[in-house]
């Protein structure tokens, strides 16, 4: 009974993930550890405590699940809601401390934009270590002498978190219309949430294909990022071929008629305008195209950097690579940053900062102290220098 209502707590969770959904914090005995066991720490964020224990099946292990107000770790920590503090909480009040004789604590990477490991080493004594961007790499990570390879930096975007994107986006916003429109539509709001379903997935399905493009587009100044349909009209495409299963189909019922196929164009249209309104934002290998921050661009002072190699254990995206000869890191990749600032506020010799277009800077204390919102806006996050 009870694998039955976890499985339907994942599912719900998985088609609302948008929205927090708080678990309990604290201490997780995995399998069963001992006083050399490695320890872990996650968010609270349901659906990512779950899928972290089920990843370490097999493993013998402690968790640690910090504080992060129901959301997942890339999001919380961005945030401001995964932090330090959170951090030595859950370190101090767990009673980890007396379970083990080491004090070296897995962080997960894509924690790194919010929390600082060496002001927890400086608080707790507790050396902080970057796992790897997937939980289901941490069995490797840990078997490999806590070393990732590449692949295990990088975040991913594979089919079946394409699916569950798009689980995420159909289900609210069917939803939504469904209880909008069924006093005028009637039964057939189950067709329009059926529609609105299966543009979701072919979106997602075939991300791989305009990726690039997307990328490109979403690096405009102003405006929506597939609103721009002179340069990639993605909605219009999608469109005329809804507009034409639209057509046959009122062909082949006899209702081709300005009264039927009309609200069913005017829906499709509204519908794919709300899908795509932020398509970058959802995907993990690119930044909001609403979010000012996209416009940055990486700077390194070389005068400063003494090849710690922070900002290529913590980059999600692989900008960086260490010149070990010369003990100074290299961006060989910086087309590839999504600003997401891990490695500034990692970087413990302030070499690394955002560069405006106007030519100011955003400089790491201020990535330390000044998190994103929702929309994208970093309280005074330009500090303008000539």
């Amino acid at each position: 009974m009870s694998t039955v209502s976890d499985l339907a707590t994942e599912v719900i969770q998985t088609l609302f993930r948008v929205l927090p959904f708080p678990g309990p914090t604290g201490l997780v005995r995995i399998g069963s550890p001992n006083r050399s066991s490695p320890v872990l720490l996650t968010c609270n964020f349901r659906l990512t405590i779950a899928r972290v224990a089920r990843a370490l099946r097999g493993v013998d292990a402690y968790l640690l699940v910090a504080n992060s107000r129901g959301v997942n770790v890339w999001c919380a920590a961005t945030g401001g809601l995964l932090t330090d503090h959170d951090v030595v909480s859950v370190l101090k009040t767990s009673g980890i401390e007396a379970l083990v004789d080491h004090r070296q604590l897995i962080l997960p990477q894509l924690a790194a934009t919010g929390i600082q490991g060496r002001k927890v080493r400086e608080r707790t004594g507790w050396r902080v270590v970057w796992g790897p961007v997937a939980a289901e790499d941490i069995p490797a990570f840990l078997s490999e002498g806590l070393e990732a390879t590449p692949a295990m930096r990088s975040v991913r975007f594979p089919l079946p978190q394409r699916l569950e994107m798009a689980v995420a986006w159909a289900a609210p916003i069917s939803l939504a219309t469904g209880v909008f429109a069924a006093p005028f539509w009637g039964w057939s709001v189950l067709w329009l949430a059926g529609l609105i379903w299966a543009l979701a997935l072919v979106m997602f399905i075939f991300f791989p294909f305009y990726e690039e493009q997307l990328r490109k587009s979403s690096a405009k100044r102003f405006g929506f990022v597939f609103f721009d349909f002179g340069r990639f009209g993605l909605p219009l495409v999608l469109w005329a071929l809804c507009l034409a299963g639209l057509f046959a189909l009122a062909a082949l019922c006899g209702e081709l008629s300005g009264a039927f196929v009309m609200p069913w164009a005017i829906a499709s249209f509204a519908v794919l305008l709300i899908l795509t309104i932020d398509l970058a934002g959802s995907s993990p290998l690119d930044k909001s195209g609403h979010h000012e921050d996209r416009r940055l661009r990486i700077e390194l002072d070389e005068e400063r950097c003494k090849g710690a190699g922070f900002c290529e254990q913590v980059c999600p995206t692989r900008v960086f690579e260490m010149d070990t000869e010369h003990r100074v890191a290299t961006l060989p990749r910086a087309d590839r940053c999504v600003q997401c600032g891990a490695c500034i506020v990692q970087c413990p010799f302030d070499a690394l900062r955002f560069r405006t277009e106007s030519g100011g800077m955003v400089l790491p204390e201020t990535v330390r102290r000044y998190k994103l919102n929702l929309i994208g806006q970093r309280i005074r996050n330009v500090d303008e220098q000539s």
